[in-house]
């Protein structure tokens, strides 16, 4: 996962100078770097700049943004075939999305010509998708068999939604394992082999439930859970599900317990959980039931009543930051 950005600002006890850390100083007063120049456009405009690129909502415009989200935060092995505005480079026969790479690589271009472009990787920016379009456009023109590091972007370069088509599929393949990240020219490759076995040692079994974006079953060794992240705005999102579970609505059947909540890239991913007995061929017909549920509650605007407001608090309270 993405490690956690923390923004900077003009008032800063910790800037850090060729001569070592520095005192408070505020955005109108001299640097103390000692150039003459005002904190603000001295060191203070890296500050600022770090503040204004945090990008809350990188994926936001594309198709099935739940789902980029989900394969950012959630799921281990899964794969998406890509469709770019622009005609593919000669010699590139396709671009695959996948959510990890051999040794964690950004991107590759393999042997064949193919790209792939990695998700879950940090990143040198606040903005995920113009880190990974910049990711992108190099690895289009990579030697074959060739990885590609990431660099920090161009601050005027594209981002995703600029090269991939708007109207494009996106349906992720989940796999059981990574077993995708092999081919005929990596079998002999000790390296991609050992990093295969690890990552298939580590990856928990996940299922996406068909025909809900962003819906994700996932096996724990004592409780299953769906973790689903939805796209509606948070704050009417939180009160559709304390009137949900007010009313004992919440669930999705028996032995299963709305807990919590995520939030993600700017959305949220509430999760249940799930009776070990619950596979995700069981989860789907309740988890429909649910959407048309959910979808009555974010239409009302009666006033949340006291026990609604104290369910709506309880998740407030229960929401962890991914990212």
């Amino acid at each position: 996962m993405a490690k956690k950005r923390r923004p900077q600002t003009s008032r800063n006890k910790a800037a850090t100078f060729s001569g070592g850390e520095v005192p408070e100083v505020g955005a109108r007063e001299p640097c103390p770097c000692g150039s003459g120049r005002r904190y603000k456009a001295c060191h203070g405009r890296a500050a600022a700049q770090a503040v204004t690129e945090l990008v809350r909502r990188p994926f936001e415009g594309l198709p099935a943004e739940c789902d980029w989200v989900a394969l950012r935060e959630l799921v281990p092995a899964a794969t998406v075939p890509l469709t770019l505005r622009e005609p593919l480079p000669e010699g590139v026969p396709a671009v695959t999305l996948a959510t990890v790479l051999p040794m964690a690589w950004p991107g590759l271009r393999r042997e064949s010509g193919e790209v792939l472009l990695g998700l879950q990787n940090d990143t040198p920016s606040g903005d995920l998708s113009r880190d990974l379009a910049d990711v992108l456009r190099r690895a289009l023109s990579a030697e074959p068999g060739t990885p590609v590091a990431a660099e920090r972007p161009d601050p005027d370069g594209p981002r995703l939604q600029d090269l991939l088509d708007p109207n494009g599929p996106f349906v992720p393949e989940v796999h059981e394992g990574f077993e995708f990240w092999v081919d005929e020219a990596d079998q002999s490759n000790s390296e991609v082999a050992a990093s295969l076995e690890r990552a298939n040692s580590a990856a928990i079994p996940t299922v996406r439930l068909p025909g809900l974006e962003g819906a994700y079953w996932c096996e724990a060794s004592e409780k299953n859970h769906l973790r689903w992240v939805m796209p509606h705005d948070e704050e009417r999102l939180l009160d559709a599900l304390g009137r949900l579970h007010a009313s004992g609505a919440s669930s999705l059947g028996e032995d299963t317990r709305l807990v919590g909540s995520f939030r993600a890239h700017g959305l949220m991913v509430p999760v249940w959980d799930l009776p070990s007995t619950m596979g995700a061929a069981d989860c789907e017909k309740p988890a429909v039931e649910f959407q048309t549920r959910l979808a009555e509650a974010l239409a009302s605007t009666a006033p949340l009543s006291a026990e609604e407001r104290k369910a709506r608090s309880g998740f407030t309270n229960r929401q962890i930051t991914l990212s």
